[in-house]
């Protein structure tokens, strides 16, 4: 880290968008070690907390408010390391205990325009350690001319236009935090809440847990929006709880109240498909999907999908009986993929079942998706430095 005035730090960074998310992207080492001075700074470079996130590269939405952390590796399984960290909007949080979906499918991308691998053309693969989680990723990135390519024919859900395809698979990432693709051993569990209610879900945990429930059971039709969701205080609440109180089965707390509004496990509700329109005014026709699904985290409904939410959905479409098995149409198990109806679209993920695995606790051959990725702006940010 350089100081450049007595009152602001330059530090190198990179903004990019990794399928439909952006971050900030860093070198580890031109970033205070892990801790809370890390954190301080990027706080104050995101310009956390703050509804407009005004002070900072904020976007005022969680898709908008994440960092990539990246080194090159010295394990001989992976290229890079890379770290995740989501910044809260309005609270002063960063959270580490999760990955991200999304931005992972830039990490590739990034590392191969600084260097930090080999460009092979047309084709480099680039196997990625998340430190949050312990597991590889394996991206499959398009090279030109030495770098990532941009331009191409892939379109997704969320993103206006197309782009190169980046395939990322995930299947090495089954029980990221847990151990197991069921933490509680059951395909389903009851939670009983303060109010007396009990709801039926299902617990998973590929690339990031995630609680699954039938959106039937808080009362909705499953095709709600995002701010009507996020924008319901007491449902918010409800799935905070939810959440809550899965991750005290699966270890990740003490206590369902230790964090009030939790990232983890992402909260994702289920419903059987319907014609909806989504966030664009586009009606999305039920023929072109397997399930509609609203993503919950930190308070919030995610504007799309979370590529982690995604990557759990079609391990967990697979499992017989699962919450959200139970919702699909007949016969979409039999094909090699889920199409997931979300807010702003539909996105597909493929699913091959590994032959030798063992029912419920599956294993799979692939679990991917394809993403676009684009370095949107490259230099320094300047941060204040009364982080420190």
């Amino acid at each position: 880290m350089s100081r450049d005035t007595p009152d602001q730090i330059s530090v190198r960074c990179v903004l990019m968008r990794g399928g439909t998310s952006k971050a900030l992207f860093f070198h580890e080492q031109d970033l205070p070690p892990p801790g809370s001075r890390r954190d301080r700074f990027l706080l104050r470079a995101m310009g956390t907390p703050d509804v407009l996130q005004i002070d900072g590269m904020g976007g005022s939405r969680l898709v908008t408010s994440k960092v990539a952390i990246i080194r090159k590796s010295e394990r001989p399984d992976a290229d890079v390391d890379y770290t995740f960290a989501q910044l809260d909007v309005d609270r002063a949080l960063v959270v580490h205990d999760g990955n991200c979906g999304n931005i992972s499918s830039a990490v590739g991308p990034f590392a191969i325009d600084e260097g930090l691998v080999a460009a092979d053309q047309p084709l480099a693969t680039v196997r990625i350690f998340n430190t949050n989680t312990e597991k590889i990723l394996v991206a499959k990135v398009q090279v030109a001319s030495g770098k990532a390519r941009v331009i191409g024919d892939c379109a997704i859900a969320g993103v206006p236009g197309t782009g190169a395809e980046i395939l990322m698979d995930y299947a090495g990432t089954v029980g990221s935090k847990t151990g197991h693709l069921l933490p509680t051993g059951n395909v389903l569990d009851r939670i009983t809440l303060e109010d007396g209610r009990q709801i039926e879900v299902t617990i998973a945990d590929v690339v990031n847990p995630c609680v699954f429930l039938a959106a039937k059971d808080l009362g909705l039709t499953g095709s709600e929006l995002p701010d009507a969701i996020t924008n319901d205080h007491a449902l918010i609440e409800t799935i905070g709880e939810i959440q809550g109180k899965a991750g005290t089965l699966i270890g990740l707390y003490d206590h369902w109240k230790q964090h009030h509004l939790p990232g983890l496990p992402l909260a994702v509700l289920v419903a059987p498909p319907a014609d909806y329109v989504d966030v664009n005014g586009q009606t999305q026709d039920a023929r072109t999907i397997d399930a509609r699904e609203r993503l919950v985290f930190l308070g919030k409904c995610h504007d799309s999908m979370a590529g982690s939410g995604s990557m759990c959905s079609g391990a967990v479409s697979r499992v017989p009986g699962s919450v959200l098995n139970k919702v699909l149409p007949a016969g979409t198990t039999e094909t090699a993929w889920l199409r997931i109806g979300h807010p702003l679209g539909v996105m597909e993920v493929k699913v091959m079942l590994d032959p030798a695995s063992d029912p419920p606790q599956l294993a799979f051959e692939t679990l991917s998706f394809p993403r676009t990725a684009r370095r949107l702006m490259q230099g320094e940010i300047l941060v204040p430095n009364d982080f420190a």
